[in-house]
C-alpha cells in the first residue's frame, strides 16, 4: 500500500474561516480546515492515509507522488504562430536560443 509521506501538501491561511486549510497537490478533492497549522498538516495527512487505505481495499491505483515520479525536463506547450515569431525575435535579439529565453521565463 502507498504511504501518505511522499504526497505534496500546502497549507494555506484562510482569512474567510480564520483558520488553516491543508491540501494535497495529488488529490485535488481533499482538504483539512484547523485553526492550529501543525493539526492542519496532521489532519490531512490522517484523511489522506485514510484515502489510500480505502483505494487499496477497494483495488483501485492511487496517483504516484509528485516527489516520486521521473520528470524528463521536456513538454511541449502550443502558443499562437504571433506569440512564438515575437519570442523568436526577442531571443535572437538577446543572442540566446528560444528555448533559453522560454526556460528563463518560466523559471522566474
Amino acid at each position: 500500500m502507498t504511504s501518505a509521506d511522499h504526497y505534496t501538501y500546502r497549507i494555506t491561511w484562510s482569512a474567510e474561516d480564520e483558520a488553516y486549510v491543508s491540501t494535497v497537490a495529488e488529490f485535488p478533492s481533499l482538504s483539512w480546515i484547523d485553526t492550529d497549522r501543525t493539526a492542519a498538516l496532521s489532519g490531512i495527512e490522517s484523511l489522506l492515509q485514510d484515502v489510500l487505505e480505502d483505494m487499496a481495499e477497494s483495488g483501485e491505483t492511487p496517483p504516484l507522488p509528485l516527489a516520486d515520479r521521473v520528470y524528463s525536463g521536456r513538454f511541449q506547450v502550443r502558443i499562437p504562430p504571433e506569440v512564438h515569431r515575437r519570442l523568436a525575435t526577442e531571443a535572437a535579439e538577446q543572442g540566446v536560443s528560444l528555448n533559453r529565453l522560454v526556460s528563463s521565463r518560466l523559471a522566474g
